[in-house]
């Protein structure tokens, strides 16, 4: 599909060093973080590697001229095989535009490209004493591009919510190589469609982010984190469910069942009672320590109303990095129990937290299948992590009939078949379900609309 005469035009366009085109570079760019098989199919024509705008916007004139199809990537960090190549074409990846642009302090914004990494933002603007609240767990790598085309979210979607609240405007690039503008620094903003919210979380299929301007909010002055172990998952999640009843709303509330519990146990050789069923660490955050002692107090108290087992303050900052681990260490701990792990991102209202879990459990008895369970459970994400061994063709047929329940129990429960990690391929088969004939009729009326030869992300979503 990509002539000899074609390269050589990306090459004058980006230099011929960030054309790559051996086998060994094509195959580096045909696979993400998923849990998509690798196959030969998916390796792109050619990698392209722009450095600016104008880079970008050549690139993909080009592109629309000939049909080719452009895949856009940035750490490949994405668990649904958003930036895998299903088509073929150009896999455009976005990872040397790592500048910082801008920082407005009086405006409390930021500017910057897309190939920035989350943790590197987060540090840049807490050295100036000002806070960018989402924390995807793979924010050490992930880059914002990626965040704002996925939605990220992170713990702390309890209290400070997602990439998308952030997100005041973006440069994008359509498929036709046009470069648009939208939104602003103005607070309010009702000037037509709001754009850019739609083309956050659209998964690369409409257009090529490359720059975005972000809010930031005042860095909190305190923080602290609790520890609860209980007997029952229900009262764990009732405690959460009390707790914002209560008013105190925390930055985090993570809950862990037991199967996640004694897997970080072994992992990490703690000594955790084997009757706890479920584990929820809180990170509260303040003005003062007067303010953090409030709001411990408020949720121990709650905690002893539903009998909970164990309460942990952190009385040191080491003490906190010791629970966060605890947490941190869980996706690793987790996938060392089985040669495969499929983990899934659903959310359900907060409510149907519990009930959604014991939906999970009747599944893993079904299918004979261990399902591993935790989540976001202050905004009422989960993370299902089916272990198996998938070169056992029985077994694997056995996973994907208990992955099509669990998103049908999610949908069942008034949920949603992504919190966080978006659709991409894993979870196409899924969407006619979730948004019925007019909704799917609706935004591929979108899709053709800014893209009508189809070239951006092909395969992805629908």
């Amino acid at each position: 599909m990509i002539t000899n005469e074609i390269k050589e035009k990306l090459r004058a366009i980006v230099g011929a060093e960030n054309v790559l085109d051996s086998n060994i570079d094509r195959f580096g760019y045909s696979y993400d973080s998923s849990f998509v098989p690798l196959v030969p199919a998916n390796n792109p024509d050619v990698v392209v590697r722009p450095l600016t705008t104008e880079e970008v916007s050549k690139v993909m004139a080009l592109a629309n001229e000939h049909g080719i199809p452009v895949t856009p990537r940035g750490a490949a960090s994405g668990r649904t095989g958003g930036s895998i190549p299903l088509a073929g074409g150009i896999s455009l990846s976005l990872d040397r535009m790592t500048k910082i642009l801008e920082f407005d302090e009086k405006n409390m914004m930021v500017t910057v490209e897309p190939g920035v990494r989350t943790v590197d933002l987060y540090n840049f603007c807490a050295d100036k004493g000002l806070f960018y609240p989402p924390d995807p767990a793979s924010w050490k790598f992930s880059t914002i591009g990626g965040n704002v085309a996925e939605n990220a979210g992170g713990m702390r979607a309890v209290k400070y919510g997602v990439t998308s609240n952030y997100v005041m405007g973006l440069e994008v690039v359509l498929a036709d190589g046009t470069v648009i503008q939208t939104g602003g620094k103005a607070i309010k903003n009702v000037t037509g469609y709001n754009l850019t919210q739609l083309f956050t979380g659209s998964e690369g299929t409409l257009g090529i982010i490359t720059k975005v301007l972000l809010r930031l909010i005042p860095m909190p002055k305190v923080r602290n984190t609790l520890q609860l172990m209980f007997y029952s998952l229900d009262d764990a999640c009732a405690t959460i469910h009390k707790m914002l009843q209560s008013g105190v709303v925390p930055a985090a509330a993570e809950l862990m069942d037991k199967m996640s519990i004694q897997a970080v146990a072994r992992h990490r050789k703690l000594d955790i009672d084997p009757a706890i069923e479920a584990c929820v660490i809180i990170e509260i955050d303040g003005d003062s320590k007067e303010d953090l002692d409030k709001q411990a107090k408020q949720i121990e108290t709650i905690a002893r109303g539903f009998n909970v087992a164990e309460v942990r303050i952190a009385q040191s900052k080491q003490e906190e990095e010791d629970i966060w681990a605890i947490r941190r260490g869980l996706s690793s701990a987790v996938g060392a129990m089985a040669p495969n792990r499929l983990g899934e991102d659903i959310s359900v209202p907060r409510n149907e937290f519990p009930e959604m879990v014991r939906r999970i459990r009747k599944i893993s008895e079904k299918y004979n299948l261990p399902i591993a369970v935790y989540g976001h459970a202050g905004d009422g994400n989960l993370h299902p992590s089916v272990l198996c061994d998938l070169s056992n063709p029985e077994e694997a047929e056995r996973v994907h009939k208990a992955v099509d329940e669990i998103f049908a129990e999610a949908l069942a429960v008034g949920g949603t078949l992504s919190g966080e990690h978006g659709i991409g391929i894993t979870k196409r088969p899924y969407t006619l379900s979730a948004l019925g004939e007019g909704g799917i009729r609706t935004l591929k009326a979108i899709k053709q609309a800014l893209d009508p030869k189809g070239i951006l992300n092909p395969g992805k979503i629908w």
